[in-house]
Protein backbone atom coordinates (compact mmCIF):
# COMPACT_ATOMS: atom_id res chain seq x y z
CA UNK A 1 0.00 0.00 0.00
CA UNK A 2 1.74 3.10 -1.11
CA UNK A 3 2.20 5.67 1.68
CA UNK A 4 4.43 8.28 0.25
CA UNK A 5 3.96 9.76 -3.44
CA UNK A 6 7.36 8.43 -3.97
CA UNK A 7 5.76 4.95 -3.63
CA UNK A 8 2.69 5.55 -5.66
CA UNK A 9 4.55 6.77 -8.16
CA UNK A 10 6.49 3.08 -8.12
CA UNK A 11 3.60 1.05 -8.15
CA UNK A 12 2.01 2.76 -11.08
CA UNK A 13 5.63 2.23 -12.58
CA UNK A 14 5.63 -1.62 -11.90
CA UNK A 15 2.05 -2.67 -12.24
CA UNK A 16 0.88 -0.17 -15.17
CA UNK A 17 4.03 0.44 -17.08
CA UNK A 18 6.70 -2.29 -16.52
CA UNK A 19 9.92 -1.62 -13.95
CA UNK A 20 11.86 -2.53 -17.48
CA UNK A 21 10.39 0.87 -19.05
CA UNK A 22 10.96 4.21 -17.99
CA UNK A 23 8.97 6.17 -16.06
CA UNK A 24 6.94 9.13 -17.74
CA UNK A 25 3.86 10.65 -16.78
CA UNK A 26 2.36 10.83 -20.61
CA UNK A 27 2.95 6.95 -21.26
CA UNK A 28 1.07 6.39 -17.89
CA UNK A 29 -1.94 9.03 -19.13
CA UNK A 30 -2.06 7.09 -22.38
CA UNK A 31 -2.22 3.46 -21.11
CA UNK A 32 -4.63 4.13 -18.63
CA UNK A 33 -7.29 5.98 -20.74
CA UNK A 34 -6.62 2.93 -23.43
CA UNK A 35 -6.85 -0.03 -20.76
CA UNK A 36 -9.68 -0.28 -18.17
CA UNK A 37 -7.14 -2.73 -16.14
CA UNK A 38 -4.62 0.04 -15.94
CA UNK A 39 -7.86 2.52 -14.89
CA UNK A 40 -8.71 0.84 -12.43
CA UNK A 41 -5.46 -0.06 -10.73
CA UNK A 42 -4.57 3.85 -11.13
CA UNK A 43 -6.99 4.72 -9.60
CA UNK A 44 -7.32 2.03 -6.52
CA UNK A 45 -3.57 2.76 -6.12
CA UNK A 46 -4.91 6.51 -6.01
CA UNK A 47 -7.30 6.25 -3.57
CA UNK A 48 -5.40 3.67 -1.14
CA UNK A 49 -2.66 6.10 -1.39
CA UNK A 50 -4.83 9.64 -0.16
CA UNK A 51 -6.44 6.90 2.36
CA UNK A 52 -2.86 6.56 3.91
CA UNK A 53 -2.84 10.66 4.02
CA UNK A 54 -3.90 12.79 7.28
CA UNK A 55 -6.94 14.48 7.11
CA UNK A 56 -10.67 14.56 6.41
CA UNK A 57 -10.77 16.00 2.89
CA UNK A 58 -8.25 13.30 1.57
CA UNK A 59 -10.14 10.78 3.34
CA UNK A 60 -13.67 11.78 1.86
CA UNK A 61 -11.49 11.90 -1.68
CA UNK A 62 -10.18 8.36 -1.22
CA UNK A 63 -13.98 7.54 -0.58
CA UNK A 64 -15.29 9.10 -3.11
CA UNK A 65 -12.62 7.41 -6.01
CA UNK A 66 -13.70 4.31 -4.54
CA UNK A 67 -17.60 4.08 -4.87
CA UNK A 68 -16.45 5.25 -8.93
CA UNK A 69 -14.96 2.66 -8.90
CA UNK A 70 -17.53 0.38 -7.46
CA UNK A 71 -20.10 2.48 -9.80
CA UNK A 72 -18.15 1.54 -12.92
CA UNK A 73 -16.04 -1.77 -12.90
CA UNK A 74 -18.16 -3.67 -9.49
CA UNK A 75 -14.60 -3.39 -8.29
CA UNK A 76 -15.11 -3.34 -4.31
CA UNK A 77 -11.97 -3.15 -3.11
CA UNK A 78 -12.16 -1.65 0.43
CA UNK A 79 -9.99 1.03 1.69
CA UNK A 80 -8.01 -1.09 4.66
CA UNK A 81 -6.70 -3.91 2.40
CA UNK A 82 -3.18 -4.21 2.36
CA UNK A 83 -2.15 -5.18 -1.24
CA UNK A 84 1.62 -4.94 -2.11
CA UNK A 85 3.21 -4.06 -5.32
CA UNK A 86 2.23 -6.17 -8.56
CA UNK A 87 -1.56 -6.71 -8.25
CA UNK A 88 -2.79 -7.29 -11.84
CA UNK A 89 -6.61 -7.70 -12.40
CA UNK A 90 -7.01 -9.03 -16.00
CA UNK A 91 -10.79 -8.44 -16.29
CA UNK A 92 -11.51 -6.02 -13.44
CA UNK A 93 -15.41 -7.17 -13.10
CA UNK A 94 -17.50 -8.08 -10.14
CA UNK A 95 -13.79 -8.05 -7.77
CA UNK A 96 -14.63 -7.65 -3.76
CA UNK A 97 -11.76 -7.29 -1.30
CA UNK A 98 -12.41 -6.52 2.32
CA UNK A 99 -10.50 -3.93 4.23
CA UNK A 100 -9.13 -7.21 6.48
CA UNK A 101 -7.14 -8.89 3.84
CA UNK A 102 -3.49 -8.48 3.46
CA UNK A 103 -2.37 -9.65 -0.22
CA UNK A 104 1.53 -10.00 -1.00
CA UNK A 105 3.57 -8.90 -3.98
CA UNK A 106 2.66 -10.10 -7.79
CA UNK A 107 -1.01 -11.18 -7.14
CA UNK A 108 -3.72 -12.08 -10.06
CA UNK A 109 -7.20 -11.52 -9.42
CA UNK A 110 -9.94 -12.31 -12.27
CA UNK A 111 -13.28 -11.28 -12.57
CA UNK A 112 -16.02 -12.70 -9.66
CA UNK A 113 -13.39 -12.88 -7.08
CA UNK A 114 -14.40 -12.16 -3.10
CA UNK A 115 -12.03 -12.41 -0.67
CA UNK A 116 -12.94 -11.89 2.95
CA UNK A 117 -15.53 -12.19 5.65
CA UNK A 118 -18.64 -10.25 6.67
CA UNK A 119 -18.32 -10.78 10.45
CA UNK A 120 -16.52 -8.12 12.55
CA UNK A 121 -13.14 -8.65 14.47
CA UNK A 122 -11.76 -11.80 12.20
CA UNK A 123 -8.62 -12.05 11.92
CA UNK A 124 -7.16 -10.91 8.34
CA UNK A 125 -6.91 -13.09 5.49
CA UNK A 126 -3.28 -13.66 3.84
CA UNK A 127 -2.50 -14.07 0.83
CA UNK A 128 1.22 -14.76 -0.06
CA UNK A 129 3.52 -13.49 -2.86
CA UNK A 130 3.07 -14.38 -6.68
CA UNK A 131 -0.22 -16.03 -6.31
CA UNK A 132 -3.09 -16.46 -9.06
CA UNK A 133 -6.18 -16.74 -8.32
CA UNK A 134 -9.05 -18.16 -10.85
CA UNK A 135 -12.45 -16.22 -11.99
CA UNK A 136 -14.98 -16.75 -9.61
CA UNK A 137 -13.98 -17.84 -6.62
CA UNK A 138 -14.65 -17.43 -3.18
CA UNK A 139 -11.90 -17.24 -0.19
CA UNK A 140 -14.16 -16.45 2.73
CA UNK A 141 -13.02 -16.57 6.29
CA UNK A 142 -11.27 -15.92 9.40
CA UNK A 143 -7.39 -15.78 9.72
CA UNK A 144 -6.55 -18.01 6.62
CA UNK A 145 -3.53 -18.33 4.71
CA UNK A 146 -2.72 -18.46 1.42
CA UNK A 147 0.95 -19.40 0.74
CA UNK A 148 3.49 -18.20 -1.72
CA UNK A 149 3.32 -19.41 -5.62
CA UNK A 150 -0.32 -20.60 -5.30
CA UNK A 151 -2.52 -21.34 -8.20
CA UNK A 152 -6.15 -21.77 -7.43
CA UNK A 153 -8.54 -22.73 -9.86
CA UNK A 154 -11.64 -21.06 -11.90
CA UNK A 155 -14.87 -21.70 -9.41
CA UNK A 156 -12.75 -22.40 -6.44
CA UNK A 157 -14.04 -21.85 -2.84
CA UNK A 158 -11.51 -21.74 0.31
CA UNK A 159 -12.46 -21.75 4.05
CA UNK A 160 -9.21 -23.10 5.02
CA UNK A 161 -5.19 -22.74 4.69
CA UNK A 162 -3.08 -23.42 1.67
CA UNK A 163 0.02 -24.13 1.68
CA UNK A 164 3.40 -23.03 -0.47
CA UNK A 165 3.60 -24.14 -3.96
CA UNK A 166 0.96 -26.41 -4.90
CA UNK A 167 -2.86 -25.36 -7.15
CA UNK A 168 -5.52 -25.67 -5.28
CA UNK A 169 -8.50 -27.17 -7.16
CA UNK A 170 -12.17 -27.64 -5.84
CA UNK A 171 -13.55 -30.37 -7.09
CA UNK A 172 -17.22 -30.19 -9.33
CA UNK A 173 -18.75 -32.93 -10.47
CA UNK A 174 -21.79 -32.56 -13.38
CA UNK A 175 -24.79 -34.50 -13.28
CA UNK A 176 -27.17 -35.17 -16.65
CA UNK A 177 -30.35 -37.09 -15.67
CA UNK A 178 -32.25 -38.26 -18.54
CA UNK A 179 -36.07 -36.74 -18.16
CA UNK A 180 -39.04 -38.67 -17.15
CA UNK A 181 -40.65 -40.55 -19.86
CA UNK A 182 -44.15 -39.88 -19.57
CA UNK A 183 -42.96 -35.80 -19.14
CA UNK A 184 -43.60 -34.28 -22.79
CA UNK A 185 -43.05 -30.79 -23.72
CA UNK A 186 -44.79 -28.57 -26.19
CA UNK A 187 -48.62 -28.92 -27.41
CA UNK A 188 -50.00 -32.21 -27.79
Amino acid sequence: MPNTFAELKAFWHYEILGEDKRFSWRKLRRRVARNNSYYCLFWLRLSQYLHSRPGRTTLSMAKRINKGLARKYGVEIMLGAQIDKGLWMGHPTAITVYSGVRIGRDCNLRQCTTIGSVEANNKPIELGHNVDIGAHCCIIGSGIRIGNNVRIGAMSFINKDVPDDVTYITRKENHIYPNRSGSQTGAE
